[in-house]
């Protein structure tokens, strides 16, 4: 196949994709912006977060910001994947234009991981990794299954728990590193 006609088929695969992104906004703004629903998303998305500025540690915002960040974009690029491959999709977004559900990746898993970093540090972090895989698969997904903000098509809450044993487990990790030198003074 010549480079032209690829280009052409995938201008027009675009121009698809553009045309029903339109239609799903369309009926957002109108079906679900402002709703209850949508105002929850609101409130799941900021809640956590200035809970957690109240509760936390001082003294190591920064390397709990640095991990929070990792878990956003570890959730959101695994979140992204399961919907451009039709394992699931959201409904009550509070962001339409991205494809993952807003509160539960920018806010709810990185808060959790963070409050469960930091307290009882004495606990085992594979004991910590099972309870938020626990809590991520069992109780977060089907609670938001239950609420209509999530549909799996073709996933299950049990496939799940390794992957939110896993995250946990990373974050860990990275947030015990300490391989960040100083800045060094360059030709200012």
């Amino acid at each position: 196949m010549s480079e032209e006609r690829i280009i052409e088929l995938i201008k027009k695969q675009y121009l698809i994709v553009d045309r029903e992104n339109g239609k799903l906004f369309h009926l957002w703004y109108e079906n679900i912006f402002l709703g209850w629903e949508w105002w929850l998303g609101v409130i799941l998305t900021f809640l956590p977060w200035l809970i957690w500025i109240k509760v936390r540690p001082k003294e190591s915002s920064d390397r709990l910001l640095y991990v929070g960040l990792i878990v956003v974009l570890i959730t959101c690029g695994l979140d992204f994947l399961g919907v451009i491959l039709g394992l699931w999709f959201y409904i009550y977004k509070v962001i339409p234009i991205i494809p993952s559900f807003a509160p539960y990746d920018f806010s709810i898993l990185p808060v959790t991981v963070l409050l469960l970093l930091q307290c009882k540090q004495n606990i085992s972090p594979f004991t910590k990794a099972i309870f938020f895989a626990f809590l991520g698969s069992f109780v977060g997904e089907p609670l938001f299954k239950w609420l209509h903000f999530y549909q799996e098509i073709h996933w299950n809450s049990f496939y799940s728990f390794p992957i939110y044993f896993v995250i946990y487990l990373f974050a860990n990790w990275v947030s015990k590193r300490n391989g960040f030198d100083p800045f060094l003074k360059g030709n200012d």
